[in-house]
């Protein structure tokens, strides 16, 4: 049956067949990693229990190891080496299904893109080369045997995955990741049996896996096939319209469902400073024309109307979506309801990436919910009311003093905002503002919008405020978000002391730069940037001043540019957009000295100083917290019980400088915690080898 909607978007609700089953709407949340997996099944089992609440007709879980030879350890992905590994994906399963929504499986075995860290198994691959990353181990061919043995792991595998409850179980070729693209793509495959050379011999172990897990599903599951249609290598990878649409129309039939996007992982989840909504769309186009089955792809598509656009034209069937479904779980249910406006949209940052990146649970910047579900016991959409609401002054109107607000005023609080400049969003908006970050301001947008709905919530702009004032007001509760700005000492990770040497009319800031543009730098010659802060803020500025037309010279103590940046996928892509805008880049070097118009560097390992041209220097190394007024009040903290205020706390960037998503949460957990005396800490434990687990199920 389809979701009841009346509106322009009814179509979007419409039910899809996918060979055995039917799914209640075209909103499909395509496999994605949280960065929980197997060592915490039920965050996980909340996590995608959340998004089937919120109205995703389809909830995959993550890759899913199938094998121990498959072993991406640290990683934290899904796991069904065994039997002993179906109860926590039955969490799962258990979690969508309890909400009307479909749950799919990913079922990967890792081949040559993985070292086996844990499970210390030789690795394997088409033919014999290096595994991928720096591990100096290398995978060993696959024989004969070793190719029926994998087809009866997955065979295994599937199996598994039915009885954990799953309806649609995939066999995966993708990203680069998984044997089954390694044996499609000639530069892994150099076999000269019949598994390698042609086309049709590359394709023949894709297609016995796929008729294997058909016989294992029979009528019960949906068979989905997940291909990378294009690598953005040109002649040296699988492209679009070759070998890609070869091999559909090859399979045109044979699965229920086809799941297309690009490869490898960097390419298919391009963030926002590169890519907009629906850059996948000219490469996925072709699918439909070459089978009858129905298509889900990727875009990181926000806009109802342009999902809408891309059911009517023919080019998907079912609108996919990761990262927006992590911004918004509730992304189609505010669709059906008419509340659009009240949409978390994704902003492309890639910080959910950054989770999977360093091993660690998934965060979002826009949904400070995400990955405590189930330790915290947060909602995206719901939050307790207060016991006993009280007034709440925030003193600053950015991330951090936005959400608070946003929240506690959800909660039943008269909220006060004050913001001190003329426009709300804080270091959101003046980052906003900077090349390739427009979508940032949704941070913004999306809470201003929700607080202008709210009759509790009180917003005043120009509205700097003193120690003074905020006794004088005597409010119960005051949280202090009046953020950070940049240092311009030098101060960073490679410098833990000011460097005495720099010439302050010479030294510029992110916060200078922001403020008025590339206008900031008045002196002719080059600008110099020095970035020890490591992640995108310095790559943003030089390309801001490289389009003015200024001399640009990169340094930094690192060895690459914006390394951090590798944790969002955009590391490459940063760096060869400098390298396109003629900026001069300076790895491995640190400030030793300047001169009138020079600076002195050294390298980091010691050895010889160099001087290079400088006009201007942009220092982008730390941040400090604006927390005078914190200070000031803690200086009359005896007078706080005669004002008439219970408690002052500094949150976001004033506590302590970090990301966005950070701030965000900080502000969260003020308006979540707010009626104790401290957090309810420690966390819920998660055991993927709990006894309790086990017993329950």
């Amino acid at each position: 049956m389809s979701d009841p909607n009346p509106g322009p978007f009814a179509a979007l609700f419409e039910p899809v067949k996918i060979g055995p089953l039917t799914t209640r709407n075209r909103f499909y949340q395509v496999p994605h990693c949280t960065g929980m997996g197997y060592r915490y099944p039920r965050s996980e089992a909340r996590f995608r229990g959340i998004k089937a609440e919120g109205g995703w007709g389809v909830v995959s879980t993550q890759e899913t190891e199938i094998h121990p030879s498959s072993d991406l350890t640290p990683a934290n992905e899904a796991r069904l080496w065994s039997e002993a590994d179906i109860p926590a994906l039955r969490l799962v399963t258990e979690a969508v299904h309890e909400h009307g929504s479909l749950a799919a499986i990913q079922l990967a075995h890792n081949g040559m893109h993985t070292a086996n860290r844990y499970s210390r198994r030789v690795p394997l691959a088409p033919s014999a080369a290096p595994v991928g990353g720096d591990d100096p181990v290398q995978a060993r061919a696959m024989d004969k045997a070793d190719i029926a043995e994998f087809r009866r792991w997955h065979v295994a595998a599937a199996k598994r995955a039915m009885d954990a409850g799953f309806d649609i179980i995939y066999a995966y070729a993708g990203h680069e990741m998984t044997l089954l693209h390694q044996f499609l793509l000639l530069r892994h495959n150099q076999r000269t049996d019949e598994y390698g050379g042609s086309l049709t011999n590359r394709l023949r172990l894709f297609r016995e896996v796929i008729a294997d897990t058909r016989e294992v599903v029979g009528d019960r599951c949906a068979l989905a096939v997940r291909l990378a249609v294009d690598e953005l290598l040109g002649a040296n990878g699988m492209q679009h319209d070759a070998e890609a649409r070869d091999v559909i129309e090859a399979l045109a039939e044979e699965p229920d469902l086809w799941d297309v996007n690009l490869s490898d992982w960097s390419n298919d989840s391009q963030t926002s400073r590169f890519a907009p909504e629906g850059f996948q769309d000219d490469y996925t186009r072709f699918v439909k024309s070459v089978t009858s089955k129905p298509v889900v792809g990727v875009g990181r598509y926000t806009s109802p109307d342009t999902m809408l656009k891309l059911v009517r034209q023919g080019h998907l069937d079912l609108i996919g979506a990761a990262r927006p479904s992590i911004a918004d779980p509730f992304l189609p249910e505010k669709i059906r309801t008419g509340e659009v406006e009240a949409i978390r949209e994704c902003i492309g940052c890639n910080i959910c990436v950054m989770g999977d990146n360093t091993e660690t649970p998934i965060r979002c910047t826009q949904n400070p919910a995400t990955g405590e579900e189930w330790r915290r016991g947060w909602h995206p959409e719901k939050i307790a009311p207060l016991k006993t609401p009280e007034p709440v002054l925030i003193v600053g109107g950015g991330p951090a003093g936005l959400e608070a607000a946003r929240a506690l005023s959800q909660r039943g609080a008269d909220v006060m905002l004050a913001e001190a400049d003329t426009a709300w969003g804080g270091r959101v908006t003046r980052e906003a503002a900077l090349p390739g970050l427009a979508a940032w301001g949704r941070v913004r947008d999306t809470r201003l919008w929700l607080l202008q709905q709210r009759p509790n919530a009180e917003l005043y702009l120009q509205s700097p405020l003193t120690a003074e004032d905020l006794l004088d007001y005597g409010m119960p509760h005051i949280a202090l978000a009046t953020g950070s700005r940049w240092r311009r000492d030098g101060r960073g990770r490679a410098n833990r002391l000011p460097l005495p040497f720099l010439d302050p009319t010479r030294v510029l800031t992110p916060d200078d730069l922001m403020h008025t543009g590339a206008a900031a730098v008045t002196a002719d010659g080059p600008v110099v940037i020095f970035d020890d802060d490591r992640f995108y803020m310095a790559s943003v500025l030089a390309e801001l001043l490289a389009n003015a037309g200024h001399e640009v010279i990169f340094v930094t103590p690192a060895p690459v540019v914006s390394p951090w940046s590798d944790k969002t996928l955009e590391q490459a892509r940063i760096q060869r957009r400098l390298i396109e805008k003629k900026v001069q880049i300076i790895p491995l070097s640190n400030l030793a000295d300047m001169g009138p118009d020079s600076l002195t560097l050294s390298c980091v390992y010691g050895g010889p100083t160099r001087e290079i041209p400088c006009a201007t220097l942009v220092m982008v190394t730390a941040r400090a917290p604006q927390d005078a007024l914190w200070h000031d009040l803690q200086t009359r903290k005896q007078d706080w019980a005669d004002a008439g205020i219970k408690t002052i706390t500094r949150i976001g960037d004033c506590l302590a400088p970090s990301l966005i998503a950070m701030a965000v949460q900080s502000g969260h957990a003020y308006a979540q915690y707010i009626e104790h005396d401290t957090p309810p800490e420690p966390l819920r434990e998660d055991n993927a080898t709990d006894a309790a687990l086990r017993l329950q199920l």
